[in-house]
């Protein structure tokens, strides 16, 4: 852009010292032709003036043109600057739910521990209740088997016959 600026403004100097120069032929008046009227006027001035309203429309033209490229572009930051925090909501909403949901998961798996370790708990009493219950009947039946054993050596023992002295 520097360039383009620099290279009209070179063009527009050497426009108007090439006009300073020649400002007698510029002045001198000529018959002139506007198809249906004649006049007497500089040539010149016309066409330098003409040129000079060009320049000013075409001037115009270019700050209209930047004019509107800026409000376009201030516009598409707003609108980029809305969607940003768009998301930036979005986001912190999903990290808020995603927070929530483990929490709720964290409190779902403590309670399934606790009711794990109730009924670990609850069957091992069961298990050492059976446990004890079936050691007290073995220890009974031994007993009664040590009982009849006895029972039996006694009266081997007793039927058998008085030892002889010797």
């Amino acid at each position: 852009m520097y360039l383009r600026t620099l290279l009209m403004l070179l063009v527009l100097g050497a426009l108007a010292l090439f006009a300073l120069e020649n400002w007698n032929a510029f002045t001198t008046p000529t018959s002139l032709s506007l198809i249906f009227a004649t006049i007497e006027a500089p040539l010149g001035l016309i066409l330098l003036g003409t040129v000079a309203v060009l320049t000013l429309l075409f001037l115009l033209y270019v700050v209209y043109l930047q004019s509107s490229v800026l409000f376009e572009s201030r516009r598409h930051a707003r609108d980029l600057q809305a969607q940003r925090e768009l998301a930036e909501h979005a986001e912190s909403s999903r990290l808020s739910e995603l927070r929530s949901y483990l929490e709720s998961e964290m409190e779902r798996l403590a309670k399934e521990s606790e009711q794990s370790t109730m009924d670990v708990t609850s069957r091992m009493d069961r298990l050492e209740g059976d446990l004890r219950a079936a050691m007290t009947q073995t220890e009974t039946t031994l007993a009664a088997y040590l009982g009849e054993i006895d029972d039996r050596l006694e009266r081997r023992v007793a039927e058998l016959p008085p030892p002889k002295p010797v």
